[in-house]
């Protein structure tokens, strides 16, 4: 959960968004040295006086065309590597579906029990204390810890994006089409997120709450929602 004045990513929750984290980071230093480097060049060019070694020199020609390539690969490398990480979906223990509505989730366990229910944001008003304001949600999400989940995303009516910032989800919504990711969380804990596509008015009213609780949890939860 993000709080105020904060300038980094929220605390991972899944192991893309520590891959996430961790390459935002490397690209983070490359510019950084790119910056220092150039800062420095443009210092030594206003100090120094000009000379005839600038007008030809190939062997700086030659750096200055190399150099940028290599850096070039230095970010792709990592980049392509967790591209393929998060389209990868391996045999998941639990597969679930969110459809976006203006403005409003519906989720579907299918291929664990015929259970399907709405999910709407608390008003202000009958929110409980402690509870995060424009955040919470009538229905949460429950799912298993440490276990591979696959949600499959559409829409009803417009564009949505279901987005977990903490977990590194972020998926459109598209009627009439079926959009899939995965994660998993490695911790117990409640993750919140928001419609990340502009839906119409009420776009900003259209929080997501994922809990993720032991499978023991999840199972007595299961059972009490479709009895």
């Amino acid at each position: 959960m993000a709080n105020h004045l904060q300038l980094g990513f929220q605390d991972a929750s899944s192991p893309i968004m520590e891959e996430l984290i961790e390459f935002h980071d490397h690209a983070l230093m490359v510019a950084l040295a790119i910056c220092c480097l150039v800062l420095y060049l443009l210092t030594l060019m206003l100090l120094e006086k000009l000379s005839s070694n600038t007008v030809d020199a190939q062997e700086v020609e030659l750096v200055w065309t190399i150099l940028p390539a290599i850096v070039l690969v230095m970010l792709a490398l990592p980049s392509l590597q967790i591209l393929y990480m998060m389209d990868e979906i391996d045999e998941p223990d639990l597969t679930l579906k969110a459809i976006g509505h203006q403005w409003y989730w519906t989720y579907e366990y299918t291929d664990f029990k015929d259970l399907s229910f709405d999910s709407y944001m608390v008003p202000t008003t009958d929110l409980p204390p402690g509870h995060f304001r424009l955040l919470e949600v009538d229905h949460r999400i429950v799912i298993p810890m440490e276990s591979p989940i696959r949600i499959i995303v559409t829409a009803d009516d417009v564009l949505h994006s279901w987005a977990i910032p903490s977990l590194g989800v972020k998926t459109d919504a598209i009627p009439g089409r079926l959009n899939q990711t995965s994660f998993i969380t490695t911790r117990p804990g409640i993750f919140y997120g928001q419609c990340s596509e502009i839906c119409g008015a009420n776009h900003s009213f259209m929080p997501i709450v994922v809990e993720s609780a032991p499978l023991s949890h999840f199972e007595n939860w299961s059972s009490l929602l479709s009895s």
